[in-house]
């Protein structure tokens, strides 16, 4: 029976060199954990502490640190024993919220959907294709990690509205009736699908970068056609460089604000400013925590697929090494 390399490095030692070595692992284990505390602290007391509060006073608890913003609220419901779901009540059964919240999931589903199928054709072009126009797109593509979103937003509907560039293209070249995209729900998915798409090319481009090429030979050798091979081989391959483009461009969706304010329409909205507007216009704090809640919600639903598509992952590459 071999011994590994540990146990000959550690009989190696003499008995004072032994105890040195000790003390040096456990300073370097040690100023680790300090280092680790250090963030988990900062993160606990600026982010943890206040959510579980902002969750406390969407259940009715309005003393302690939720005193000052109570004296805002001017619906306020307060409960002195246990918890209540009151605001939660309230907010389910306001139709103008209703009508956000699910403004709110079809722009979500919609960016999402949108995001994934661009991406896809970007990165199959930049994978499968050759040429200078692949290596103008593979830098085109990144150009709006390098614009700010309250300039590509009123771009976005400059370009779009009722009396923007498209519209005037149609109505004096074609002679048809177009309204535009400024200041609707669709307007803000495109909005969407400009921030997000350099993120989903990226990620969908490195997966299909790791496909082999000798596998998709093989395929084409045997006579499969690339629809066949794409079904088959390339998009199982990229599941999970797909799911996380899908769940991460979610949760950035249903929390965004800069997008649906400058390029959505008043009403309906998404969760994003109407939490803003409960909390500074209606003077609603307690109305827009939950709201923040329910959007925690959401994206811990997301959050969780996405965990699962990692633990899935991690199990099949296990299962063939």
């Amino acid at each position: 029976m071999s011994k590994t390399p540990e146990l000959v490095e550690s009989s190696l030692l003499s008995p004072t060199q032994a105890p040195s070595t000790r003390r040096r692992n456990f300073r370097s284990s040690a100023l680790a954990m300090l280092a680790a505390s250090i963030t988990v602290l900062v993160i606990a007391i600026f982010v943890g502490i206040p959510a579980l509060m902002a969750v406390a006073f969407s259940l009715g608890y309005t003393g302690g640190p939720n005193a000052t913003v109570s004296l805002l609220d001017q619906s306020l419901v307060s409960t002195d024993h246990g918890i209540t779901f009151t605001v939660y009540a309230h907010l389910l059964s306001d139709p103008s919220f209703l009508s956000d919240f699910w403004a709110t999931i079809w722009v979500t589903l919609a960016s999402v959907a949108l995001i994934l199928l661009v991406g896809w054709c970007l990165a199959l072009y930049l994978r499968f294709s050759q040429g200078k126009l692949v290596h103008i797109l593979s830098s085109l593509y990144l150009v709006p990690l390098f614009i700010p979103v309250v300039i590509a937003s009123y771009a976005i509907v400059t370009f779009w509205n009722a009396h923007g560039y498209v519209s005037a293209l149609v109505q004096n070249i074609l002679h048809l009736p177009f309204d535009g995209f400024g200041y609707t729900l669709f307007g803000v998915v495109l909005g969407q699908l400009w921030v997000n798409i350099p993120f989903s090319v990226l990620l969908l481009a490195s997966g299909l970068r790791n496909v082999p090429d000798a596998l998709i030979e093989s395929a084409r050798d045997v006579g499969a056609s690339f629809p066949t091979i794409l079904l088959r081989i390339i998009i199982p391959l990229n599941m999970l460089p797909t799911i996380i483009v899908a769940t991460f461009t979610g949760i950035g969706v249903l929390g965004s604000f800069t997008i649906p304010y400058l390029t959505g329409p008043n009403a309906p909205t998404l969760l994003g400013v109407a939490m803003a507007r409960y909390f500074q216009a209606f003077n609603e704090p307690q109305q827009a925590a939950a709201m923040a809640v329910l959007v925690f919600i959401l994206a811990a639903g997301l959050g969780a697929v996405y965990i699962w598509a990692n633990v899935s992952s991690h199990r099949k590459a296990g299962a063939t090494q």
